[in-house]
């Protein structure tokens, strides 16, 4: 059987055809010749997925996208099929959640549940949800960020306000003296602190010697006898007490002495009749003291 031309023409675009399907499937990520496991994830959003967007678990890609289908009948859900390698075992439970970062890459995570004793079967639905991620938490501070705009407006003013304010200027001169007083303090400070760490040793050597002093006085103390010197304390603190009886008795001879007026007057008679003795003898000295030259005669 001879191939016309034209037979050889067509056989090659067909083989191109294919080569540029498989190619681009290839390129896509998905698998040639495939025998990979089919599940359908049901979503409300998609998001941005299409189709040969990756699929991860735990971090690792086990699938992609295959196909999505906008489920008219089914009060809108968007039925999304993927390919996941046969051997990742999806326990029942699990969903799948859509992320997208900030340079719009979109990808599909599944989340898998803990569940060894039962598992999702080839062909089931999973239910898929969105997770904002960054770009989500960002919008949700939109409007708090919007409420805080005019707040913001007015401290700037007041801050403004308040920077223009002359006093402010006078205030940061004046810090700026005190800054050069306490720079001269400081100074002065070290000086007083050089001349302390020069006189330390002497007063270290001044300081043992009454360390020294003290030792001794303190050995002096532990030598006294505390108790013999008590107890000749209170022996005279006795007598003290036993002559203040006495003195304050108007029995005794001291008692009398300073309670008897008959025995003052007596004292102040024989004291007035001793000073009109003594007032005679200097008047008439030659009554009571006889004096001879020559000596007396004997008879």
């Amino acid at each position: 059987m001879k191939f016309t031309k034209e037979i050889k023409i067509a056989l090659v675009a067909i083989l191109g055809i294919l080569v540029l399907f498989f190619g681009l499937n290839f390129l896509k990520g998905m698998t040639i010749f495939s025998n990979d496991n089919t599940y359908f994830v049901s979503f409300k959003d998609i998001s941005g997925l299409s189709s040969s967007n990756p699929i991860y678990a735990d971090g690792y890609k086990v699938g992609v996208v295959k196909h999505i289908n906008y489920d008219y009948d089914n009060n809108g859900n968007i039925i999304v099929q993927i390919d996941l390698n046969k051997d990742l075992r999806i326990p029942k439970g699990s969903s799948a959640e859509i992320n997208s970062d900030l340079m719009g890459n979109v990808k599909m995570n599944l989340l898998l549940a803990n569940n060894p004793r039962e598992r999702v079967n080839p062909g089931d639905t999973i239910v898929g949800g969105m997770n904002s991620g960054l770009m989500g938490k960002v919008a949700a501070l939109v409007p708090t960020v919007e409420k805080m705009l005019p707040k913001m407006d007015s401290i700037l003013t007041r801050v403004n306000t308040l920077l223009g304010d002359p006093a402010i200027a006078h205030s940061l001169h004046n810090i700026e003296g005190i800054t050069n007083n306490l720079n001269t303090t400081s100074q002065q400070l070290n000086i007083l602190a050089t001349g302390l760490n020069k006189s330390v040793p002497s007063l270290m050597h001044k300081t043992d010697g009454i360390l020294t002093n003290t030792n001794k006085f303190t050995s002096n103390l532990a030598s006294v006898d505390v108790a013999g010197t008590m107890a000749q304390v209170d022996e005279t603190i006795a007598n003290l007490k036993s002559f203040t009886n006495q003195l304050n008795s108007k029995d005794g001879t001291l008692g009398h002495l300073m309670y008897d007026p008959a025995l003052y007057n007596n004292m102040n008679r024989t004291m007035i009749s001793a000073d009109s003795l003594l007032i005679n003898v200097r008047q008439h000295p030659k009554r009571y003291v006889h004096f001879s030259v020559f000596g007396k005669k004997d008879k």
